[in-house]
């Protein structure tokens, strides 16, 4: 590897381009944010019939090809095998591809389309309301979002490890656009900011819920103080974490994080209402397979409202701005295994869990408020953030149950910075898979950085906004780059049987 590798253009344009945008977040929050959201909400009116059809069609093409003769292709040489164990991939899978934010919505989604429904003509807090809640619940964080990080992550794993070349965003658009250095580092600076004001503000948003859950549980204050300590820890961690390497730091605390998930999933699962549980869970992906094909393209155009573009369109975006990092981190951890396998792993593992998350803490929620007369979709609608705390107040042991979710919501942070540190490194440092630490160190500081000024500023939620604008650009561009990926698979395997 070359010495000071970090010295490209990439590196530079992004880093000045996000201080500039935390500054003006930081000093202006109010102006900022409007902006971030007038453009944003541009790009999502204007738009969104693309996001949808972009996302539909990428499902569609991912379940082709790994069924299609090409599906045998593995991404390095025929001959090599998978370098992680299933177990610990799909963990490192589920803890860069939006494990804390699942942990986050997984109550608070349903609960949010129990209190306002997503059809207007719905009765709210009915027991249709509740079953259209947990089927779009299973829509939002099942295959349709997973499909965006694993077109990507192919992509980048299929030249990266079968054609041996570097694993930027620039290399897989190369046979459409050419080698044109102007395109392609300004294709690699927006996946950097996009990545960089992604995980920062998710950095931010997680040390609040974790505030927060500290304060609901063991009554410590919503403070400055204790968010800064908690993000200082955070730092510490992930900075050890990244300087062990992939198959020491991330890969452990990957399967920390799968096991703990699995621990709570299993603990309310048999706690809660387990036969209310397994019935919605059932019910809930029969639904989610019956309107799969029209939530994926519904839109309101004779009606209005904004229900979708709130929701779906903006999930979307989310999933489009933070594919370039997902992706990346996807591919890394992938080589070795048939374009069938990484099909089947990231486009249906970690849905299936995410949907059985959402339908036993949802469903214990749900059957709470329905049966029990309970009021958690009030307290959801006043702050998201409590949604998971409010359903341990009615299961046993909630004092541990919240200590857990804590602690499973700190290590999915780490996780995520840790695996952010690494890709963005890679990204400024030409495509490397072994960047300096040097450079790690530098992206992990910046990132923490960023999240503390905006927390103190209270502009998280104008830079996330801000991040999604550049879901438009880079939905071209995935686009682009499935159809150069179909060009060259036609012409490097077109003998295959």
């Amino acid at each position: 590897m070359k010495k000071q590798s970090y010295h490209n253009p990439v590196f530079y344009v992004s880093a000045i381009i996000i201080s500039i945008l935390v500054l003006l977040g930081a000093i202006l929050p109010k102006k900022f944010g409007e902006v971030a959201q007038s453009l944003f909400n541009f790009t999502t009116v204007n738009f969104g019939w693309l996001y949808l059809l972009a996302v539909f069609a990428f499902v569609m093409f991912l379940i082709g090809l790994s069924i299609s003769k090409y599906g045998k292709i593995r991404l390095g040489p025929q001959k090599s095998r998978p370098e992680y164990p299933f177990f610990t991939w799909i963990g490192m899978l589920f803890s860069a591809g939006f494990g804390s934010g699942l942990v986050f919505w997984g109550v608070a989604e349903p609960m949010s389309h129990f209190f306002i429904t997503p059809f207007p003509d719905l009765i709210s807090k009915s027991d249709d309301a509740a079953r259209i809640a947990m089927g779009y619940g299973f829509f939002h964080w099942g295959i349709s979002q997973w499909s965006v990080f694993a077109v990507v992550g192919l992509i980048i794993a299929y030249n990266q490890f079968k054609k041996e070349k570097n694993g930027l965003i620039s290399t897989s658009i190369k046979p459409i656009v050419g080698g044109n250095s102007i395109v392609r580092n300004t294709i690699d600076s927006l996946a950097v900011i996009a990545t960089v004001m992604g995980v920062a503000t998710s950095l931010g948003l997680g040390i609040l819920q974790m505030n927060g859950g500290l304060n609901s549980s063991f009554g410590l204050p919503n403070s400055t103080w204790i968010q800064l300590i908690i993000a200082v820890i955070m730092l510490v961690l992930y900075l050890l974490s990244s300087s062990t390497g992939l198959n020491k730091g991330i890969k452990w605390l990957s399967n920390i994080n799968l096991g703990l998930c699995l621990i709570l999933l299993l603990f309310v699962f048999f706690a809660g209402p387990t036969v209310f549980i397994l019935n919605s869970f059932v019910l809930g992906l029969g639904d989610y397979l019956t309107n799969f094909i029209e939530y994926s393209l519904r839109l309101t155009p004779y009606r209005g409202g904004h229900w979708v573009r709130d929701w779906t369109i903006f999930y979307w975006a989310w999933a489009i701005a933070w594919s370039p990092f997902v992706g990346a981190f996807i591919a890394r951890v992938s080589r070795g295994r048939t374009i069938r396998e990484f099909v089947f792993g990231v486009l249906i593992v970690p849905p299936v869990i995410a949907c059985l998350w959402v339908a036993v803490f949802g469903g214990t929620a749900l059957n709470s408020d329905l049966n029990g007369g309970t009021k958690i979709a009030e307290a959801v609608n006043e702050d998201v953030a409590v949604a998971l705390f409010e359903t341990f107040k009615i299961l046993p042991i909630s004092s541990v149950l919240s200590v857990l979710a804590i602690l499973l919501i700190f290590t999915f942070l780490v996780t995520s910075a840790d695996s952010a540190t690494y890709i963005l490194s890679s990204m400024t440092s030409k495509g490397s898979i072994n960047p300096s630490l040097f450079v790690k160190i530098v992206w992990g500081v910046l990132i923490t950085a960023i999240a503390v000024v905006l927390l103190l500023a209270g502009g998280l939620d104008a830079l996330q906004t801000a991040s999604l604008i550049t879901a438009l650009p880079f939905t071209i561009i995935l686009v682009i780059i499935v159809i150069a990926f179909l060009k060259i698979l036609k012409s490097n395997h077109n003998n295959l049987e």
